[in-house]
């Protein structure tokens, strides 16, 4: 089945490449503070709030408390954080329309009871009376969700790390993890066992067979042994793919996870942050869920600080991709900073700016381009804050201010923004496929809630560009419908919205 659509085309200047410089901004102060309990996590969540299209930011605040970040426009941000969120123990937060209201909600991971915060529209915030939802009182460093077929409300999922109620913990005492999925009006929880210690984790359908699977980066820090990385099939009862599948054990520090179709087959590309070095990985096998490691060539392991004089090596957290240049090439930026005081790690550990290079290599620029900021990198969003069509920067660091850089990069390249809007209670069409066609070449992008470290951007999908005069773009959605090429206004936003068998394509 297809939907007929409508385009409203809209076409803009064309500019090449350009070498990327971000400044920082003025913006209140806020920390991520705390013991032992708050080492990791660190989160934002990076959206609009209240539907002016301005990317709002709530960070995370550990000990401290939490803080919402309304964003004035011109990069003016200003503190106003409602009460509901203004609650300490807040590992982070994920943005979502859980309730299908056309609002974004928040799911919110913390040391003790996780809340589900419904939003108004407003940038107003108060608990969901979700029947069967349990918050609990773990320790919760992960999250994503999905829409499994024909169901009116997401699956959630928790990842939980040390089991603080252990006697014999820290290490070897890796909590459970869980799902949440509906049942009814509300929801059924589903015990995720054994769970070796999850820092991130990520639903996403990394076969394009029309069914996400749960993939999850654990801390061997603290299982130590016996645990590995893990993907699990979501059927009526969810088991891990094993090795008779293709699934390859990876044993790692994992910090957190991102994905994106970085060689234009069709298929996301995999990357994990860990301590010491990072890992890119690739889909191997056509049946099954076999990944391999990309070469050190690629210049993606990022294992050592590259200025500081700290020759140790490097803790990686938050990762995302963006095409901070727009040259039709996406770049890798990744939050750097010891976990507190580990000796064996590096202190002085700058931020990554991987700068992805015609020829699929990677290029740090992270110092050149003004983010190569030394203090405790955590959590971060990847997001245009101005809606000037050039990808800005959020991070949130551990017993240091919160930063913000916008990007200034000049002779940047064609860009289109996109966002989806689906007449279901999957309102942002939660794992839908957008593919964009330039020439013989089609930039493919899943639409996915999670992943990151400890917090995640809902909003607009960014697509740089480069040099072209014309690009066409379709919607493969959850349903399996799949929309009819049309072009796609360039230097612009736009939003797709579906309704029923008809598409309409709007720029703003």
């Amino acid at each position: 089945m297809r939907v007929n659509l409508i385009a409203v085309l809209w076409l803009g200047a064309t500019a090449a490449s350009a070498d990327v410089v971000f400044e920082p901004v003025d913006v209140v102060a806020h920390e991520y503070t705390g013991g032992w309990e708050h080492y990791v996590g660190g989160g934002a969540a990076v959206f609009d709030c209240n539907g002016d299209r301005l990317p709002d930011v709530f960070a995370s605040g550990g000990a401290s408390a939490s803080m919402l970040l309304r964003n004035q426009g011109g990069m003016t941000f200003a503190a106003d954080t409602p009460d509901s969120l203004a609650i300490d123990g807040v590992i982070g937060a994920y943005p979502l329309d859980i309730n299908g209201d056309g609002h974004m909600d928040l799911a919110v991971l913390r040391v003790g009871e996780n809340l589900l915060m419904q939003g108004d529209g407003t940038c107003g915030f108060t608990e969901m009376d979700m029947p069967g939802f349990d918050g609990r009182d773990r320790w919760t460093t992960a999250f994503s969700a999905t829409w499994e077929a024909g169901n009116g409300l997401p699956t959630l999922a928790f990842g939980n790390y040390v089991n603080r109620d252990d006697p014999k913990g820290p290490f070897q005492a890796c909590d459970e993890n869980e799902i949440f999925r509906p049942d009814g009006d509300g929801y059924d929880m589903t015990r995720l066992q054994p769970g070796f210690c999850a820092l991130s984790i990520l639903f996403s359908d990394w076969g394009r067979q029309g069914r996400a699977a749960l993939r999850v980066s654990n801390d061997r820090h603290y299982y130590v042994r016996g645990g590995q990385e893990q993907m699990w099939a979501m059927e009526t009862m969810p088991r891990l793919y094993g090795a008779e599948e293709g699934w390859t054990a990876h044993r790692l520090w994992g910090m957190g996870i991102a994905t994106r179709d970085l060689d234009h087959d069709g298929r996301s590309e995999v990357f994990l942050t860990s301590m010491g070095d990072q890992k890119l990985q690739r889909l191997t096998g056509e049946a099954g869920p076999a990944y391999e490691n990309l070469p050190y060539k690629t210049g993606t392991t990022a294992h050592v600080p590259y200025l500081g004089g700290d020759g140790r090596p490097s803790t990686g957290w938050h990762v995302a991709f963006g095409d901070v240049q727009n040259d039709g090439l996406d770049d890798v930026f990744i939050t750097k900073g010891n976990v507190e005081q580990m000796p064996g790690s590096a202190m002085d550990d700058p931020n990554n700016l991987l700068i992805q290079k015609p020829d699929g290599t990677f290029e740090e620029q992270g110092g050149a381009a003004g983010v190569a900021s030394l203090v405790r990198g955590r959590g971060a969003g990847m997001v245009d804050l101005d809606l000037d069509g050039r990808l800005d920067l959020v991070v949130v660091n551990r017993r240091a201010p919160l930063e913000i850089y916008r990007n200034v990069s000049e002779g940047t390249g064609a860009w289109a923004s996109v966002s989806l809007e689906w007449k279901s209670p999957n309102r942002n069409a939660v794992g839908a496929w957008i593919e964009v066609k330039t020439g013989a070449r089609v930039m493919s992008r899943e639409i996915t809630v999670g992943g990151g470290h400890a917090g995640g951007t809902a909003g607009p999908e960014h697509f740089g560009l480069g040099s072209v005069e014309h690009a066409a773009m379709r919607v493969i959605w959850p349903d399996g419908v799949t929309s009819d090429w049309a072009d796609l206004p360039l230097n612009a936003y736009s939003t797709l919205t579906r309704n029923g068998d008809v598409a309409v394509l709007v720029p703003h």
